[in-house]
């Protein structure tokens, strides 16, 4: 996948037609939506904006700076009548982001989304310097603790030695354990697909069954023996269930 720059957004940007907006989760990157962008970017047009999470200033470090950033990269693009895909963190962004511009999301598929409870390690500072315990948190998002490959665990293991990296990641967990959105999702009447690992140990699934209790135009998925990151752990099965629910929803 080729990166792209403009102004000061990275982003990926693959296909054309309808517009797929996917927001990465906290540690995440670009490289875990690789299979989905792979898939629909033959019939759609797939962007995925790099959430600026290690480079805004510390001040700013939360949901309303990211959210802000999403609207800025929106406008820049004139992205309109979007399809927001959002994992972890990003799904917590993408509900923020469609309570502020409804007109802009026609529709919402959430993926072990944030948002109203969340279990991780984000919450308190990441242990420094300690290969084994980031291998150890990085296997804990997946079911199948293969799925976390040693360049996954390298690469968080090298975010997590910078002190400024690590206080911002601290900074944004706070924020979403704060923000719960109990309240405001009821508002929400974009149609929504929530997929779920079956096996998630951050957002469980009884997380999964609050958030469909609360969307009104929702409808819930499970994937079995999956965690955190369905995209990732069964890319396969995500797709099908993303490409059927957009077939209803085009």
């Amino acid at each position: 996948m080729e990166i792209k720059t403009e102004q000061d957004f990275k982003y990926i940007d693959e296909g054309q037609g309808e517009v797929l907006l996917l927001l990465h989760g906290l540690f995440g990157a670009l490289s875990n939506w690789e299979t989905v962008v792979g898939h629909f970017s033959k019939n759609y047009r797939v962007i995925i904006p790099l959430l600026p999470i290690y480079e805004m200033p510390i001040k700013q470090a939360g949901l309303e700076g990211l959210t802000e950033f999403v609207h800025q990269f929106v406008t820049l693009k004139k992205l309109n009548s979007m399809t927001l895909i959002g994992n972890s963190l990003g799904g917590h962004v993408g509900l923020i982001y469609t309570l502020d511009h409804p007109d802009k999301v026609k529709n919402l598929i959430l993926t072990g989304s944030s948002g109203l409870f969340e279990n991780t390690m984000g919450g308190s500072f990441p242990r420094r310097g300690s290969y084994d315990y980031i291998k150890e948190r990085v296997e804990y998002t997946f079911y199948d603790p293969k799925t976390a490959s040693k360049g996954l665990v390298d690469e968080v293991f090298e975010t997590t030695k910078s002190i400024p990296k690590c206080l911002k990641i601290v900074a944004i967990a706070k924020s979403a354990q704060r923000n719960n959105m109990r309240e405001e999702i009821p508002a929400i009447k974009a149609p929504t697909l929530l997929i779920w690992g079956l096996n998630d140990t951050i957002t469980p699934p009884k997380v999964a069954h609050e958030f469909n209790r609360l969307l009104s135009n929702s409808e819930l998925q499970f994937i079995d023996k999956c965690c955190h990151a369905p995209m990732m752990e069964h890319p396969e099965q995500f797709n099908v269930l993303v490409e059927q629910f957009l077939k209803k929803h085009p």
